[in-house]
């Protein structure tokens, strides 16, 4: 078993941050779509260079730019 802290805590840092980003918007606050882009941004970079996860960052990748149209259309009417 590898050690929990493989990833220098990085990767805890980014789950703690999608956790509150999913608080915030629950909330109904606009930054929680600026805290998850910040997420998954670091997961990317986790998931290309660290973890060779290629999956983990194309993923990551499409809630990014989920995230973006969310911030973007989150004052429009219909």
């Amino acid at each position: 078993m590898s050690s929990i802290f493989a990833h220098y805590g990085v990767d805890w840092f980014a789950m703690a941050l999608s956790l509150y980003a999913a608080y915030l918007l629950g909330n109904k606050q606009k930054l929680g779509f600026i805290v998850f882009a910040v997420s998954n941004i670091i997961w990317i970079v986790l998931g290309i260079f660290f973890m060779s996860s290629m999956g983990m960052a194309l993923g990551n990748f499409a809630f990014f730019l989920i995230n973006v149209r969310g911030f973007i259309s989150w004052n429009k009417t219909s």
